[in-house]
């Protein structure tokens, strides 16, 4: 879909400075506002004393206001890291999707906002060639701090529109696990896995909490069924079917 189809307007935000080291962005960041109204977080990503901004922002009715230019390092990612850059605002064109979040009632994304959030990514994927595996929820960047865009958001119908990694994910069944405590061999190749695929995650043969939270990080976007921070069969499963059908840089 090319841009000019996509109902977009400006709302610029001072919040914004060069990219660094990075001579374009190579992933997308998917947020929620989590503020009572589309106009109240337009207001603080646009306003100087936040510090906050982002690309662009989607509201429930499918309205796309741009406040940064994409050429431009938007202030969305905060603390983050992915495929081992910690620079992720750089990397990154950041869009915030409208939702009130866990905090003040966390509901469905509406249709016409989860379109437009299609239309919106397949354009800059096409124009800055961002592979699927890079379209990524801002938990999956920073799993330590954030859980949005959350359990709810539809990542399997992104992916069926040409946006995004996904496979169906394995369903939930009894069976050897790990968890916070474990260590060995094991633990150490689910480690493997997770950075293999580019979350954040040491090489180490413990299980502590904050491989606990990129688990968490993990199902919320890829297994939203059970958000327990368990590498349980179906989670160990699901992850390898995704490192099998990685997009070769």
């Amino acid at each position: 879909m090319s841009r000019t189809t996509l109902r977009h307007h400006w709302h610029p935000s001072p919040n914004h400075d060069p990219r660094r080291e990075v001579a374009k962005p190579w992933i997308i960041l998917l947020h929620y506002t989590g503020m009572n109204s589309a106009q109240a977080a337009r207001d603080w990503l646009c306003n100087p004393q936040s510090a906050v901004s982002c690309h662009y922002l989607v509201d429930e009715e499918g309205e796309i206001i741009q406040m940064v230019d994409e050429d431009l390092r938007a202030w969305h990612a905060g603390t983050s890291s992915w495929k081992g850059k910690g620079d992720v605002n750089s990397a990154s064109i950041g869009i915030e999707i409208h939702n009130p979040g866990h905090d003040l009632g966390y509901r469905e994304f509406p249709k016409a906002q989860v379109d437009a959030v299609c239309a919106l990514c397949r354009d800059i994927a096409s124009r800055h060639l961002v592979y699927p595996q890079d379209v990524l929820a801002h938990s999956d960047v920073a799993p330590m701090r954030k859980i949005d865009p959350g359990e709810k958001f539809p990542w399997g119908e992104l992916h069926a529109a040409g946006v995004g990694h996904w496979v169906e994910p394995e369903p939930i069944n009894p069976g050897p696990s790990l968890k916070a405590g474990d260590t060995g061999s094991d633990v150490e190749e689910l480690r493997a896995m997770l950075a293999a695929y580019g979350y954040g995650v040491e090489l180490a043969r413990h299980f502590d909490h904050p491989l606990e939270a990129v688990v968490k990080a993990f199902q919320r976007h890829f297994r939203p069924a059970k958000i327990d921070g368990v590498a349980d069969p179906s989670t160990l499963r699901t992850l390898r079917k995704l490192l099998d059908g990685l997009s070769q840089p």
